[in-house]
């Protein structure tokens, strides 16, 4: 679409809108023209509702057996998704296991984030000797293939949601740590950080009250990433018999039993699939829709 068009689109919308649009932020602007990004957003919030409220409200129990109607096909009987070689409703599966799924990507972002960013932070600003050891401990786990530590940590340690998710935070907080530490390293050559230390600020407080503040940008973005890739790795281990163990649900111990049934009941590994195809892509889009949200510069493009 040309300047021009897009020029008139806006303006079109002003008018329908009765000028709402003029009063947004330049960064929602940014981010709702990107349609991707919208229908990411709409995405993740419909999966969370329906992961958060969906199995309460449903009538079957994920672990409910119901022997009568084993491989009954989606549509075709009291199970609206089908169902398992147990009778296992895969509705009210696939919605519990977004719950292990999305909790597991969540928490392991979080976890990873806060990490990285502590590191690349103390890195960034002090510089020197500290941050030289600080990033080379990052790059020195950074030559470790991630899945191949991941697998090792999993197969080392009893499964479960919690050592599963600080299993996957301890594999993806590296990329953030290089990310703050570029960030604060151009950032403290600014005017606004030698005010702050003539002022008599103390070196955590010009770190949390004017670097991290500045820095926010590329780490929200970077979040989104990190729980697309958490959720994918979850479930690369759980289909792989490391993750999350049976008769917990998770997508990727769900596509783990459903390989043997790919000829006979397909559906059973074509809905598990689905969702973790459509979760990551929509945390994707996402955060592709806020790095254009949160640099000015697309607007000149």
């Amino acid at each position: 679409m040309s300047a021009g068009q897009t020029n008139a689109t806006d303006a079109l919308f002003d008018e329908a809108e009765g000028g709402s649009s003029s009063r947004r932020s330049p960064t929602m602007r940014r981010f709702l023209r990107h349609r991707l990004a919208v229908f990411g957003l709409f995405v993740i919030v419909f999966l969370v509702a329906a992961c958060a409220i969906g199995p309460s409200i449903i009538a079957y129990d994920p672990l409910q057996l119901d022997m009568r109607h084993r491989f009954q096909a989606p549509f075709a009987g009291p199970h609206l998704f089908g169902s398992d070689e147990l009778g296992r409703d895969q509705l009210a599966r696939l919605l519990a296991a977004g719950r292990i799924s999305l909790a597991i990507g969540l928490a392991a972002m979080l976890l990873s984030v806060v990490v990285g960013t502590c590191v690349g932070l103390i890195a960034g600003f002090h510089g020197g000797a500290v941050g030289t050891v600080l990033m080379r401990i990052v790059d020195a786990i950074l030559c470790f293939p991630s899945i191949f530590l991941l697998l090792t940590l999993a197969a080392l340690i009893d499964p479960s949601v919690v050592t599963i998710t600080l299993i996957v935070a301890l594999t993806a907080w590296m990329e953030v740590a290089r990310i703050v530490y570029g960030q604060i390293r151009a950032l403290r050559e600014l005017d606004f950080v030698a005010a702050a230390v003539t002022s008599g600020s103390t070196g955590t407080r010009i770190m949390f009250r004017e670097l991290l503040p500045n820095a926010m940008g590329p780490i929200i973005v970077a979040a989104t990433l990190i729980v697309a890739r958490a959720i994918l790795l979850e479930s690369y281990v759980s289909y792989l018999g490391y993750g999350i163990q049976p008769p917990v649900p998770s997508w990727g111990n769900m596509l783990e039993k459903a390989q043997q049934y790919l000829t006979t009941a397909p559906w059973l590994a074509i809905l598990p699939g689905l969702m973790i195809t459509l979760t990551v892509a929509s945390f994707n889009f996402v955060g592709d829709g806020l790095r254009d949200a949160l640099d000015p510069r697309s607007d000149l493009q």
